[in-house]
């Protein structure tokens, strides 16, 4: 059986929502130890145990709060022949990039977005589409000559990405957006992909330009306040 670090290991690998309890400190002589753990998703434990089915039942009932609250907490949990003291530490699943097409800028990409709390998820032939995916997802395509664009950008546009991104300017991606007004896509969809994609870094090489998006997308995540590069360029 793997211990509770490496299932929360992969379980924050798998981009899921989990809470884990510690115990810290106990009074008296309750069936637990310092240092204790349950890992736990939704109501369901996952992995270890804080000492006995009463401790652990009292975990999972705070657990969906402390999940929807975001911050650490401490409980007290009482037994018979004593008391815990826990801390209960939200991990807040990440965000999916998937990311279109073979490029160097792709795998640029996808070699730097884990390092800023990104789940990716490459997807170089649009069929078959990943089944994962789905959540805080955000999409960018990396090569504005590939065949299946259109149909790449239909495919993922129901699942409604916090952000989508076509990199190229609008000179070598305009048509592809007047491909989905003729296919019937709202222009208030059509109007929220970015293109050309990146913030203003004057990028140049794969790299260069795979920071500017990495940038972008985390200013969405974070809130923050981000220049573009221009739609007209």
């Amino acid at each position: 059986m793997p211990s509770v670090e490496e299932e929360l290991a992969r379980r924050l690998a798998a981009g899921e929502e989990v809470v884990l309890a510690t115990v810290i400190k106990l009074d008296g002589e309750p069936p637990s130890q310092p240092g204790a753990k349950l890992l736990m998703a939704g109501e369901a434990a996952i992995a270890g145990t804080l000492g006995c089915s009463e401790f652990d039942s009292a975990a999972l009932a705070d657990s969906a709060a402390i999940a929807t609250g975001g911050s650490p907490q401490m409980r007290t949990y009482r037994h018979d022949l004593g008391s815990i003291e826990v801390y209960l530490e939200p991990y807040a699943a990440s965000p999916t990039l998937v990311v279109f097409a073979a490029t160097p800028v792709a795998r640029a990409l996808l070699r730097w977005a884990p390092q800023v709390g990104f789940r990716t998820v490459h997807v170089e032939r649009l069929a078959p589409f990943p089944a994962e995916v789905g959540g805080d997802l955000y999409v960018v395509h990396t090569n504005h000559d590939a065949e299946d664009l259109v149909q790449a950008l239909e495919t993922v546009l129901p699942l409604n990405p916090r952000f989508i991104g076509l990199v190229g300017s609008r000179r070598h991606t305009g048509h592809h957006l007047e491909a989905l007004r003729a296919k019937g896509v709202p222009e208030a969809v059509i109007g929220r992909i970015q293109s050309p994609v990146g913030l203003d870094l004057g990028a140049r090489t794969p790299e260069e330009i795979a920071l500017s998006i990495l940038a972008g997308l985390v200013a969405i995540r974070r809130g923050g306040q981000a220049g573009w590069k221009s739609r007209n360029g």
